[in-house]
């Protein structure tokens, strides 16, 4: 820690408590939370402002779309950032280079402070009217045979929420087979070989460096490139990053949900996700199905139904992608 953060409101803190919460803050990205304040980045240095986390009356996410943002192509895609109304009308802006960093500060501090927005107020007017747009979709009254469905799928939904860490693992597993079986093997071995030849190139510079020879700095630079861009791909076959550990995570992950959720779930255990249950209880509330097995069929012909060529919002976008792997790995069985 180099300097003190400064305060960025009118609420001042002691700075031995400042430096303190600096400390042992929770960083996201180039912003972090304490126990009793938030610190704030500036363009160019991390975590340089502080404020109180009860100065705090709104804060949300930006994402700013660039030149070509559109597209999703390009270095500058999008702009994510993080900002924060306090002190009655003050606003203040954080840049970020990840999005996914944005949400997390977000999510953490709504566990802190949940009654705080964590929306802007065009963003919470956008999300009352897909409410009312939702809520039109559903019937007014269920009969008590889609009810008592209801209540089954709720009280499943409950327990799975005890086991998040289970449910989340079957989905990264899922994930993870799947781009594996789709991958064509050789493009490891491939990417194995440029590495070592990279390896190679890099010792081979350094060795004519030793030799007071100049070009060595090219092989050392071309080789060490290699090494690093095929390294942190995550393409190379390593001890975890291979067909017989993916296969065996994977079926660890459904072992370890089946023991867990046991016989009388209302879902095979392979399909044990809240998303799953939460779109089965859409159907029930559309009219679509009487019984959890009846829902469980009409939302997997939903899911068969959606593929590349369908557009659909981001949020089930969100939730496709999260739990489709899985009936496809078990060809919706």
């Amino acid at each position: 820690m180099f300097f003190t953060p400064s305060a960025l409101g009118s609420a001042t803190v002691a700075k031995e408590i400042v430096k303190e919460e600096k400390k042992s803050c929770q960083h996201f990205g180039p912003c972090g939370i304490g126990k009793e304040l938030i610190f704030l980045n500036s363009f160019y240095f991390d975590r340089c402002y502080y404020l109180p986390v009860n100065s705090v009356q709104r804060i949300f996410k930006r994402v700013a779309m660039s030149k070509g943002g559109f597209t999703g192509k390009g270095i500058f895609a999008s702009i994510p950032y993080l900002v924060v109304e306090y002190d009655g009308n003050k606003v203040k802006q954080c840049n970020f280079r990840i999005e996914e960093d944005v949400d997390m500060f977000l999510n953490r501090f709504g566990e802190l402070r949940p009654k705080v927005p964590l929306h802007s107020l065009a963003a919470e007017r956008k999300l009352k009217e897909k409410a009312a747009r939702e809520e039109a979709r559903y019937l007014k009254k269920l009969t008590p045979q889609a009810q008592a469905a209801w209540d089954e799928l709720a009280a499943a939904a409950a327990r799975l929420e005890e086991n998040k860490r289970l449910y989340q693992r079957l989905a990264i597993a899922a994930k993870r087979k799947r781009r594996n079986d789709q991958a064509n093997p050789a493009y490891k071995w491939v990417a194995l070989a440029i590495v070592l030849a990279g390896a190679v190139a890099a010792a081979y510079g350094v060795q004519t460096l030793l030799a007071h020879d100049t070009s060595g700095i090219y092989w050392t630079l071309l080789g060490l490139a290699a090494v690093f861009l095929f390294a942190g791909a995550n393409v190379l076959p390593t001890a975890r990053n291979n067909k017989r550990a993916i296969d065996r995570e994977w079926q660890e992950a459904r072992a370890a949900m089946e023991e867990a959720v046991g016989a009388d779930f209302p879902v095979p255990p392979q399909y044990a996700h809240p998303i799953v249950l939460q779109r089965m209880i859409r159907v029930l509330r559309e009219g679509r199905a009487q019984t959890v097995a009846k829902a469980f069929e009409v939302m997997k012909q939903d899911l068969k139904a959606l593929n590349n060529t369908v557009q659909v919002e981001q949020e089930e976008y969100d939730e496709v992608v999260e739990v489709k792997p899985i009936f496809l790995l078990c060809n919706y069985q």
